[in-house]
């Protein structure tokens, strides 16, 4: 028997596109997710593999559907072959109940990785050159230096409450109070 198994990361997503594939190519059971595929616990993929039996075959859209890692996927593998369930990957054309697929499936997943890797390398470049340049990520600052040393000589001076200090500066009651409460003593 084939079971299908689609994800998708967010709620925004739709698995309509991978259910109909999924169907069309002979799914007699499809399960649906909508989780991160870097999280370890993913309960419709848990009943996948307790639904799975010795001579059905695993069939999913996409490799990157199943898991983030090559780690994570050859784990999975391992499960499926220590159980006797075949695995087929669609758009990949990977079908491990062959020689030739589980070569193929260990290269796809290799080069998957390879390619989240050089993702990876890339940004940490990109964040360490931005930050040469004196660009910082994250959020823009609440209150610029200028306005938050005004608000601090005009509560220092105690002649105005600290509402109307923050409603002349056009700044947050509660962001004030967090800044002050970062500056040095």
């Amino acid at each position: 028997m084939r079971i299908g198994y689609a994800r998708v990361s967010t709620p925004e997503q739709s698995c309509a596109l991978q259910c109909d594939a999924l169907e069309q190519s002979g799914c007699t059971k499809v399960f649906q997710e909508v989780a991160s595929g870097a999280k370890a616990a993913r309960p419709a993929l848990t009943a996948t593999l307790e639904y799975l039996r010795a001579g059905d075959t695993l069939v999913v859209w996409r490799l990157d559907r199943l898991g983030r890692s090559l780690g994570q996927l050859m784990a999975l593998m391992q499960v499926l072959q220590s159980r006797q369930v075949g695995f087929q990957s669609l758009v990949e054309g990977i079908d491990t109940t062959t020689a030739t697929g589980q070569f193929f499936f260990q290269i796809t997943g290799a080069f998957a990785e390879l390619e989240r890797n050089l993702i990876r390398e890339r940004t940490r470049a990109g964040l360490a050159s931005a930050r040469q340049r004196g660009r910082c990520g994250g959020r823009p600052k609440a209150i610029d230096a200028e306005t938050f040393a005004m608000a601090v000589q005009l509560y220092q001076a105690q002649t105005s409450s600290v509402q109307s200090i923050c409603t002349r500066l056009g700044i947050a009651r509660r962001t004030f109070y967090r800044y002050l409460a970062a500056q040095p003593r």
